[in-house]
């Protein structure tokens, strides 16, 4: 009967360590973010950068409008800092779509080749 119960629990003994492998698996790869943007900007990245630029746009405004609203001093400062954050998200995503000295030297000579 021990026997039994041993092998019964063995099944479930895998399961969770299968899980636990995966778990950490999970964690690398979402550890494993980009240091640098890639060199080439595909439509379907430029449409996600659009979107999430005008998303920080509104955001700014929003922020802007309701700190000119507000008339706690307190709220102001916090709804004014949080517009500077949109703010600065907005400006590096922004500089993120700007070419680079060496993005247009290599278009300019890709051009004089075709």
């Amino acid at each position: 009967m021990q026997g039994q119960n041993q092998q019964q629990g063995m099944p479930g003994q895998n399961q969770a360590q299968a899980l636990s492998q995966m778990q950490q698996q999970n964690q690398i790869q979402q550890q494993a973010v980009m240091q640098t943007p890639p060199q080439v900007i595909t439509s379907k990245d430029l449409s996600y950068l659009k979107d999430e630029m005008s998303w920080e746009l509104i955001a700014m405004k929003k922020c802007a409008h309701y700190a000119q609203e507000c008339t706690d001093p307190e709220v102001r400062a916090c709804i004014e800092n949080i517009e500077k954050m949109h703010e600065r998200h907005y400006n590096l995503l922004l500089q993120q779509c700007q070419p680079t000295p060496a993005n247009t030297s290599a278009q300019g000579a890709t051009a004089q080749m075709h």
